[in-house]
């Protein structure tokens, strides 16, 4: 059952990928372009990515504060959870989406989940990881992708 499956944070970010120096001045603007950069299962279009990610954008801002924003999809569009992943997407210049404590978003997390289950597992899981100091840190630090698995799993 899904609701029994662990989440692993470290594994979804390896498929994701970690992205840097991403330029735009909107989450649409950067959403176009992280959508064109990531590596997508067969069937998945760039388009398909980009709208989702707008559409939930448009219903409610994905910044949760602390710079961060996690950018996801109202429904699940990835067919099976072999196909799901987070892209860490740090950007260039950070950018206002009317976080809760004001601060500009310097890095997003993109969810790519297939069900709701696992996604809200993967928001409560992540909502842990960015209350942890060290975790922050490596963050701001623009931390590549072996640095924050190894974070990841010291912290599990």
């Amino acid at each position: 059952m899904d609701n029994d499956v662990e989440v692993d944070l470290a594994q979804l970010i390896h498929r994701g990928g970690v992205f840097k120096n991403v330029e735009g001045n909107t989450p649409q603007e950067i959403y176009a372009k992280v959508s064109k950069m990531i590596d997508l299962p067969d069937g998945m279009t760039s388009d398909t990515v980009y709208n989702a990610l707008c559409d939930r954008e448009a219903v409610l801002s994905t910044a949760v504060g602390n710079g961060i924003a996690l950018p996801h999809a109202r429904a699940p569009i990835m067919r099976d959870a072999s196909e799901q992943r987070i892209c860490v997407v740090y950007l260039k210049n950070p950018i206002d989406m009317k976080a809760p404590d004001e601060r500009e978003v310097f890095v997003m997390f993109v969810l790519l989940a297939h069900n709701s289950q696992i996604h809200l597992k993967v928001l409560s899981s992540l909502a842990a990881l960015f209350r942890n100091s060290q975790f922050k840190k490596a963050l701001e630090l623009r931390s590549d992708e072996a640095t924050l698995s190894s974070i990841i799993k010291e912290l599990a």
